[in-house]
This record gives C-alpha cells, structure tokens and sequence, in this order.
C-alpha cells in the first residue's frame, strides 16, 4: 500500500529462498573420479568438491522435490536426477548444463539407471500416480535418443508391483541378472531372463527382541548375493536364491537398532552399513569378525554411498549433513546444511557480526548459517554435554539467546525439565574472541532465575552511552534482573565479568518479555496481561499499560519517527499500540499476530499473522505496519466523516459490524476481512463503490479478494 493505514504489497507475496534445503534426504553419487560429489537438495541439484567442500555448481529445472541424483552409466560425465514433478532430467554436471528432460508424467521416487539395459532406465512410481493408496511399481521406461530438449516417456513396462517407495528397498543384481526388492516381511527377487519373481518371506513372531521387518537392501557387484538390513539391527546375506526352496542366509548383527542403509564396496570386498549409532561399520569379506569401526559421527547416518573408483565412501546424516570418508575409514570432509531441531527455541536471530543467521542447531549447539552463501560457518557448542540419543530423557536444552547490537555478546540460557520437581536452569554469558573468531565464555550464572527464564535482551546502545553493556532475563519467578559487565580491575586481578544490578518485579506475576527502547533509555517488561515501562538509568517505574484483555505475547518499541509507540500482542489476539508521551493506548486490532520484528533500518515493524475466525485479518503471511500512520489513520479526528453506509449496512456476520472508522484528510485504510459470503454492494456506498472500481483497475482485482481500499473524497 501507500501512503498511509496498514501497508500490504498488492497481490501475492514473493517468498525468496535463501538456502537451507536438505542434502540427506537421498543417496549422494561421486563422479567417476571422485574429485566431486553430487546430492539432490530440495528441488535442486549441487555439486561440491570434496577436496574443498565448496558447492561449485547449483542444477536448477525441477519443479518440485529431487528424489535421487545417479551418473549416466554410459557417459561419467552426465548425471541423471529424478523428482516428484515427474521428470528425469540429464545433466552435464561439470559445466552445470542441462542436457535432456524426459518428461516421464508420474512422481518419480526412485529411478535406476543399469549398464546392460542401455536405452531404458528403471523407476518407482505409485500406482495410478496416487501415493496415497500406499501401492508402488518398479516400471521399466524408455529413455529414446531422439533429438531435441524434452522427451515425452510413452512405453512403460511393469516389473514389479506392491513394492516399497524408498530407492534404498530396491537393488540391482550383478550385471542387471534380477532385481532384489523388500517390504514389510519379504524379499522379492524378479529374474529378467526367467521373467520369474522369487518371494523370500521372513516371520513376524519377534522372539527374543528380535524383529525381521526388512529396512533396506544392497546386491553383491561381483557375486549373487543380496543383503539386507532389518528393523532389529540384523544383517541378513542371502545366496541361493535362483531356487525358490533351497537358498540360505547367514546373519551378521552388531547395531542395536534398525539398518538405515547398506552398500557395497566397488569390488564387493566389503559391505557397509550404518544407523542410529551413528557409526559406521564396515564388514570385511561378510565376516562377522573382520568389522571395522567409524564412531561418533555426530547423527544417525541415513544413506551410505560409494565412489566408483573405490577410494571414497559418504555418509548422509539426520542432521543434514554429509561425511565423506577414505577408504581407510579417516574422514575427509564434512558438508553441513541447515540443521534442522525438533524445536527451534532460540527463535531466529542474525549475528550483527557476520549476518549470519543464528538458531538452534544439533542438541545443545548454536548454529551461524550463512544465507549468502547457503552453508554453515560454525556451530557453538552451548551445553557442553553429551547428548543422549534416547527417547524420553530430560535432557539439557538451550531454549533462549541473544547478541548485543555489535555482535560483541552472546547471551544463551539452557534448561532441564525435571518431572514435578524445579528446572534447573543457566545462563552463560559469551564474549567474541577476534583471535579464534568464535565466542568463549565469559561468564556462567547458575539458577538466574528460581524458574524457567521466558525472555532475555541486551541494551542496545552502550557503545554510544558509555554506559556498561546491559542485558535484561524475564522470570517465571516473577522478577526482572538486569544484569551487567563489571569491568576489568588490574589491580585486584579481576577480569571483566557480568554480575546482578537491579532485581524488579510487578505484584509477583510472572515476567514473561522485555525489550529496550531504540535509544537504551526505557525497558519494557511485561507481566501476564500488564505491560510495564521502566527508566533504564535509575528503574523507576514510569507507566503501566493494563489493556485489552489476554497475556503479553511479544513487545517491540518503534523506532525513528514512531519511537514514541510501543506495540504489544496479546494471547487474545489483540495488536496493541500504546503512546508513551500520552500513556495511553493509541490503536488496538484484533490480527492475531504471532511474531513482532522490527526493521533495523526504518521505522516499519513486520507482523506475522496466523488465520483465526477471531481476526480482523484473513491475510496469511507478513504485513508491514508503521505505528504512526497506523495511528493516524484510525484514531478519531476532527474534522472528518464517519463511514456511516458502512455501519447502516453492516449484516450479523459483517466484519464491520460495530466499528466506525474516521479519517481526516486523504487517508487510507485497508480492512482485512474473510471475502467469504461477503460482497462489496452488500455494504459500500456509492462513493465508496466508486474508489473500489478505480482501486480495481489500479492494482487488479485478484489483490482485492482479501483486500478492501477506501478512500475517503
């Protein structure tokens, strides 16, 4: 929008992807020397180079997720990927060129490309493309070499039918003989000569632990043996099976739970296999005692590839990351994605220091993630303890962090959940060192508070001041503390560290966030449903704000023009605007707003909105709010003119029932409202109708489905 109201940029929003997608969703393929490997990530391609770890290449075209990535077993230099958009698409990797598309039609979710079937491929489709009905095929398909850039894929030959999706359940024998594929209970093995399928199935019963659901399976390179990995940790390396009657397994067992994946050496010398230990065990000649070790490799390992020429192996991770390893079992390089929690606590931050983008990472760790250039720069070790991979453990999470405005201080707070007993809590206070490039701790706070710490932020303007760095925890416990850099003393040997200066709290409620004015000089804290301003020189009290209805969710203080604002979110779903000249409260609207950010760099705040049948805004997504013209806007002025057609044709179910807005001068506001059941004649008049046509034609009538403009003449 423009010049006033609520500003909305008409028509949909523009979502820009920084980065972050997953690398370990799928098997990571070498090139034939080994020099670069290649993984599906999101619905893109990336090539790194594993002597470097830097992503050379990004191979954009799908339309939708990338579910494998293979080289062209007639030519090394060309990779093939598949993906859900129904595609296989041909690749010159090296020059990140793409060659071919070969428009298959179905979701793709597995696709094999052998060297004695030259001309077809083979791919895992869901019956009726509808994956839903839990039913997949192996299909042979045609891959013809007629020119031209896209190909449509008519001929398809059905191979096997019931089988799972994953591309790790499926393999193909030696020299393309047959095809092994498991699911649920059974082994299939269909033979091309014989046009002949095997079933292999195993018992349900689970007697002593043991339990033989089928996770994944690897076919021997040089022999006809096939093995396969099983939700009790077994190992399973079937041999016999031309006979449906006569074939025979041997067991290897060393995880303590499910094989997530299997594969072969090149030369078949050795079969790897990993899980959720997190280690990597390599079975020399199928034997049980010949097994080598590769511990500690941070995350449950999901996919196990080798290269072609046999010096390489890697290990794609839970937490979105790659290992590439040597044949000797010493790992080479780490590639790190985004990682992604079970719960981003921290929320969102970015370093000031390197823009990086901060959160939680792997238990107990601060991930710095660089958007610009889509990797990790480090991860921050916050806990300090060994994280337990075991379900149900209260374990110590970090649940809070913050920078001062230089990046200079980092502030974290981590916390265990005991059971009907008080959390223990700590807060560590971290000082950049430019030498190590990193953060180093400076000080740690046992039990900040006697409950849980809800929110926590730094002054952000002791540099300018002179005043000591600050930085303000909101309790449970019903207190405030500000807490501040004692500085060094020479003298008495004392090194700068971070003690207790004030303690304030409001009838013993709970604290539940506080934040600081642009210019350091207010803190505002908020108690449950009260929100409360205190001098930050001498923390007085200077006002209290005790409307409308519903717990403080997040505070933010205006900035520039609008510092005279503080804006508040209720659990009632209340936006709240208070002036702190007045002391009053400016506007109020009900958007359910459920993140406040402030724009660093102009007086604009961001406000993400959930659906509610509650609001007054039907808008997903961000908006933009500037509390000053916001205010101007919808406060009553005189002179001015209700918008009286709108009250006298308000229905029962109007959004505008009860609400009558005033404007002076050309002011413009926009009105959020469900356009179900609603239209415009219903409850406009003529004036407003017309502004409506001319707002239509200015900006197209698709914005206008969820937004109205009014202007008044």
């Amino acid at each position: 929008g423009g010049g006033g109201g609520m500003m909305v940029a008409p028509g949909p929003l523009r979502v820009v992807r920084c980065g972050g997608s997953s690398l370990s969703q799928s098997r990571a393929a070498f090139s034939a020397d080994a020099k670069y490997l290649l993984c599906a990530s999101g619905d893109y391609v990336k090539v790194y180079s594993t002597a470097t770890e830097e992503c050379l290449h990004v191979l954009q075209g799908h339309s939708n997720l990338v579910t494998g990535v293979q080289l062209n077993p007639q030519n090394h230099l060309q990779l093939y990927s598949w993906s859900l958009d129904g595609t296989i698409r041909l690749w010159d990797f090296l020059d990140g060129i793409l060659i071919k598309t070969f428009v298959v039609g179905y979701k793709l979710f597995a696709f094999y490309a052998v060297p004695s079937f030259e001309g077809s491929a083979f791919v895992i489709v869901a019956k009726d493309n509808d994956e839903r009905l839990g039913s997949f095929q192996l299909v042979s398909v045609k891959l013809p070499k007629t020119p031209g850039q896209e190909i449509n894929v008519d001929e398809r030959q059905l191979v096997l039918e019931g089988i799972s999706e994953s591309p790790k359940c499926t393999a193909f024998g030696r020299e393309g003989e047959y095809v092994a594929s498991v699911c649920g209970l059974h082994l299939f093995v269909y033979f091309f000569k014989k046009k002949r399928t095997h079933s292999f199935p195993l018992s349900a019963k689970c007697t002593k632990g043991a339990n033989n659901f089928f996770t994944c399976v690897a076919c021997h390179p040089k022999e006809d043996c096939i093995a396969s990995g099983h939700k009790d940790g077994k190992i399973r390396l079937w041999r016999n099976f031309h006979h449906k009657r006569e074939y025979t397994f041997s067991t290897l067992h060393w995880h303590h739970d499910e094989v997530m994946d299997l594969a072969f050496s090149v030369e078949g010398t050795s079969l790897l296999s990993g899980g959720v230990e997190s280690v990597l065990v390599q079975w020399r000649d199928a034997s049980r005692s010949k097994k080598e070790f590769l511990p500690r490799l941070g995350s449950t390992i999901q996919n196990i590839s080798a290269s072609p020429d046999g010096t390489l192996f890697c290990t794609s991770h839970s937490d979105n990351k790659i290992t590439v390893i040597h044949s000797s079992l010493k790992v080479s390089a780490i590639i790190q994605g985004l990682v992604k929690g079970s719960d981003v606590k921290t929320g969102l931050m970015v370093d000031p220091r390197t823009n990086a983008l901060v959160l939680n990472g792997k238990p107990g760790h601060l991930q710095f993630y660089s958007l610009q250039n889509d990797k990790q720069l480090y991860s921050l070790d916050i806990v300090q303890q060994e994280y337990i991979h075991q379900y149900g453990l209260n374990q110590v999470e970090l649940v809070k962090a913050a920078f001062d405005s230089r990046g200079s201080w980092l502030a974290t707070v981590e916390q265990r959940e005991e059971k009907g007993g008080e959390p223990e809590v700590q807060m560590k206070i971290w000082a950049y060192d430019e030498q190590k490039q990193s953060f180093a701790l400076n000080t740690r706070i046992n039990m900040p508070h006697d409950d849980c710490v809800m929110a926590l932020c730094f002054r952000g303007t002791e540099e300018a001041d002179g005043a000591p760095a600050t930085v303000v925890t909101a309790g449970k416990d019903g207190r405030f503390k500000v807490w501040m850099l004692l500085a060094e003393n020479e003298e008495e040997g004392q090194s700068a560290g971070w003690t207790c200066d004030f303690v304030g709290s409001y009838h013993n409620y709970p604290a539940t966030n506080c934040c600081f004015s642009e210019d350091g000089s207010l803190l505002a804290v908020s108690f449950e449903g009260i929100v409360t301003v205190w001098d930050a020189e001498t923390w007085d009290l200077k006002c209290t704000f005790c409307h409308p209805p519903g717990t403080i969710q997040n505070l933010c203080f205006g900035r520039l023009s609008c510092s005279k604002y503080l804006l508040g979110t209720t659990s009632h779903g209340f936006l709240c605007c208070w002036n702190l000249l007045s002391c009053t409260l400016e506007w109020s609207a009900q958007l359910n707003v459920q993140v406040l950010q402030p724009d660093c760099l102009s007086e604009n705040i961001a406000a993400i909105s959930c659906l509610s049948e509650h609001s007054d805004c039907e808008y997903k997504g961000p908006f933009h709010i500037c509390p000053r013209r916001l205010a101007a806007a919808t406060q009553t002025y005189s002179p001015g003119k209700y918008f009286t057609s709108l009250e006298q044709k308000s229905t029962s179910d109007s959004p505008f029932k009860n609400r009558r807005w005033k404007v002076d001068r050309l002011k413009r506001i926009l009105l959020f409202f469900p356009p179900v059941g609603i239209c415009p004649q219903d409850v406009l008049g003529e004036k407003e109708k017309a502004a409506l046509g001319e707002m239509r034609q200015t900006v197209g009538s698709s914005s206008l489905l969820n937004l109205w403009t009014f202007l008044e003449f």
